[in-house]
């Protein structure tokens, strides 16, 4: 039987920890720090305050982040990307590799008291597989059946599929209270959860208030004792908000980086998998045609995107992952190069004449990228009309549109990330039921490889490579998170796409 028993993961390294000895020093429960005059509080502003708490609906976009706070789940997410235990304590394989086994820690309980047990965990996944409203199901196809005996999880797997664990975190699986989950639209307005935080008060769509979490099992390393999160207002006034202490904690966007620095804020740059891309469905004209698409692919100045529209923090980028990432592919990098009068050749011989295409691109609000990729087509003599529509999800998830952009923040597990832009059944594959020749077969294999083996990387590069030979998506640029705090809050894990609140303190209170 192959074993993955993990210890458990200290997240801060070891500068960090010499870093703040001196504030841990006088951290009782509450976390208060040395000289400080209260509870340690955590005001969050934010551009994506969730409409959905319940895990299930939310799916996996960047409110996991802050669903995170209420919310614990098997594994998550260490610096490096791999999966470390959460409330599972570890995990092992049968030899066949279709069945994992997750071992929950002892004594957990959610905040309405229920136990934190196998059960739970089983009644997390079947609900997430089949709750009519779920965004995850789409995730969980690998999983055939799950049983539960006291504190062991037996996952059965349809396919040999050595991704679980990679999988079954923050973003997929955040595991509610069985009780509270019994009524998913209660839940939805009342989340219940094991994680390091609980809500006291939630006002729908503007702010929450949550308390430290007691019970969490980690809660010796939780340094704060509140969290105030509010829905940001317009993101002009969040630097000044930050300034005067109306906050302490935001997200923001590259135009705003400077003047926090200025305001003498601090920017935390936070590694993840965010790419933005041109979506297009190849089963409709003109996108029908290669030749079509390949003009596309080099009618693009990914450089542009860089300049206009990162201030500094962002890097051009023709792949779903960050450059120097396990699952970056070095060979199909600049595949196809910016070349504006080769993508006029390549119309011509398809036939196609300047202001010939004429075509919507249909957003769900307005933004410079569009008008970027506008001008840029009409360079080559491709005619885009952007047209706003707020409920553009719709329509590009039922497959309809002809030409969109998209943004994704990626998967914890490099598989899921492949399948969801490039497999049949992919949300992010504009061209449904398209994927590219051979990469299914080249997933299959990436699943049926351990993570731990020597040959991994190449694999997972390979179907990379696969993947990318698809004509329905052309990405364009990537930027990290970025996040302004006050230089209150000491600095954070830099876990990828992840907010982890482990070892962090506030001090000068």
């Amino acid at each position: 039987m192959r074993s993955h028993r993990t210890a458990r993961h200290r997240l801060a390294a070891a500068g960090f920890a010499v870093l703040f000895a001196a504030t841990l020093t006088a951290c009782g429960s509450s976390g208060a720090s040395t000289g400080s005059t209260g509870p340690a509080a955590l005001k969050w502003a934010s551009s994506y305050f969730p409409t959905h708490w319940d895990p299930v609906v939310s799916g996996s976009g960047a409110q996991f982040r802050e669903l995170a706070l209420v919310y614990a789940s098997l594994t998550r997410t260490d610096e490096t990307g791999k999966a470390v235990p959460d409330l599972a304590a570890s995990w092992e394989y049968n030899t066949a590799g279709d069945q994992v086994t997750f071992h929950l820690r002892p004594g957990l309980k959610f905040s309405d008291g229920e136990p934190v047990d196998a059960a739970a965990v089983k009644a997390a996944i079947e609900r997430a597989k089949t709750q009519k409203n779920s965004a995850l199901f789409g995730d969980l196809t690998s999983i055939k059946e799950v049983t539960a005996t006291g504190l062991d999880v037996v996952v059965a797997l349809s396919q040999v599929d050595h991704q679980i664990p990679q999988l079954l975190g923050q973003r997929v699986l955040q595991v509610a209270s069985p009780k509270a989950a019994a009524d998913p639209a209660k839940l939805d307005q009342n989340p219940i959860g094991a994680g390091p935080f609980t809500i006291t008060q939630l006002v729908p769509g503007t702010k929450a208030v949550l308390k430290k979490n007691p019970d969490y099992w980690d809660a010796a390393n939780i340094h704060i004792d509140t969290v105030e999160l509010v829905s940001a207002p317009d993101s002009s006034t969040v630097v000044s908000g930050l300034q005067t202490g109306v906050y302490n904690f935001a997200d923001i966007v590259p135009a705003q980086a400077d003047a926090a620095k200025k305001a003498g804020l601090d920017v935390f740059v936070q590694p993840g998998f965010n790419a933005a891309n041109i979506s297009l469905n190849v089963n409709k004209a003109p996108f029908d045609n290669p030749k079509v698409v390949d003009a596309v692919r080099h009618a693009v100045n990914r450089e542009e995107f860089v300049d206009k529209l990162s201030f500094g923090y962002g890097e051009a980028t023709d792949q779903p992952f960050p450059e120097g990432y396990i699952a970056y592919d070095k060979q199909s990098k600049d595949k196809y190069p910016y070349d504006p009068e080769k993508a006029r050749r390549l119309l011509a011989e398809a036939g196609v004449k300047a202001g010939d295409i004429k075509l919507d691109l249909v957003i769900p609000d307005a933004q410079p990228a569009a008008e970027i990729v506008q001008s840029q087509l009409a360079a080559v003599g491709i005619t885009l009309n952007i047209k706003v529509d707020k409920n553009w999800s719709k329509p590009f998830f039922a497959k309809q549109l002809t030409l969109s952009l998209y943004g994704t923040t990626g998967r914890d597990s490099a598989v899921q990330t492949l399948t969801a832009h490039f497999g049949p059944n992919g949300p992010l594959n504009l061209s449904s039921p398209y994927e590219p020749e051979g990469f299914e077969a080249a997933v299959k294999k990436v699943r049926e490889t351990p993570l731990e083996a020597p040959g991994y990387p190449e694999v997972l590069r390979a179907a990379t490579r696969a993947g990318l030979e698809s004509r329905a998506l052309v990405f364009t640029y990537a930027a990290p998170n970025l996040i302004a705090k006050s230089k209150t809050i000491s600095a954070l894990p830099k876990n990828p796409a992840h907010i982890d609140w482990t070892g962090v303190t506030i001090s000068g209170r």
